[in-house]
């Protein structure tokens, strides 16, 4: 396969789905991440419908171990090396989420998809993003894990507070500064933030156009050898941790 390749989990809607989209017009050969067969094949043939023929479903629920070992299995069938692994999945669990009330079942749903499901994904596939030449990871992070956010006052933000979901990407955003930092010589590893985004993930509250949001996750997953590694990114720069 001459072109590059880019797994998105999370990809049959929202900004997985715009993040694929705009990957495949970027010339990127996509394998699609879905969980739910009929949701990722509709996804499929929309991006097929608009005229990207280099799409394919993988059906993956990283909440799963035994689904993403089997992804992984018909992944290597396919191609011999991953260019881009995409952690978009995520969910934002039961609201509201008040630190002393928030059920066991609430958070261990929303870490197991947003934190152990990134790492789970990442141990099946880093062997064939290291056979790349210029191996990326992208892992799909929230404003909303910035502790130094949540302790400033005049953050727009400042008042939403969630027990379970923010805590569930600063706990990825310290996981992937260490696998940043052990694959600091051989893949690329990022957090990027999309921001308040509108998709079905929030609603469709969010006043960003989701073609804002996937834009600095296609742009970090597309990052050449010397580009960044172990940064918190937003599309207005760095973020505070």
């Amino acid at each position: 396969m001459n072109k590059q390749t880019v797994l998105i989990t999370g990809a049959n809607k929202g900004i997985g789905f715009e993040t694929a989209r705009q990957l495949a017009r970027a010339g990127y050969h996509i394998f699609l991440g879905a969980r739910d067969k009929t949701n990722g094949d509709k996804a499929v043939e929309q991006l097929k419908a608009e005229g990207f023929a280099d799409v394919e479903l993988l059906l993956i629920d990283v909440a799963d171990e035994q689904s993403v070992q089997q992804a992984h299995t018909n992944l290597a069938k396919r191609i011999d090396h991953l260019d881009v692994l995409i952690n978009n999945a995520g969910i934002p669990g039961a609201f509201p989420q008040p630190a002393t009330t928030v059920s066991d079942d609430t958070m261990k749903q929303v870490f197991e998809v947003n934190f152990f499901g990134v790492i789970r994904t990442v141990r099946n596939f880093i062997d064939l993003l290291k056979k790349a030449e210029n191996p990326r990871i992208v892992n799909v992070t929230s404003d909303l894990g910035s502790l130094t956010y949540h302790n400033d006052p005049d953050w727009e933000y400042y008042h939403f507070k969630s027990a379970a979901y923010g805590p569930s990407k600063t706990a990825l955003n310290a996981y992937t500064v260490a696998l940043a930092f052990e694959l600091k010589d051989q893949v690329k590893v990022n957090m990027v933030n999309p921001g308040y985004t509108n998709t079905e993930f929030n609603g469709n509250q969010g006043p960003k156009p989701v073609e804002d949001g996937a834009a600095p996750i296609v742009e970090y997953a597309m990052i050449d050898k010397d580009g960044p590694t172990g940064k918190y990114i937003s599309d207005n720069g760095e973020t505070p941790w």
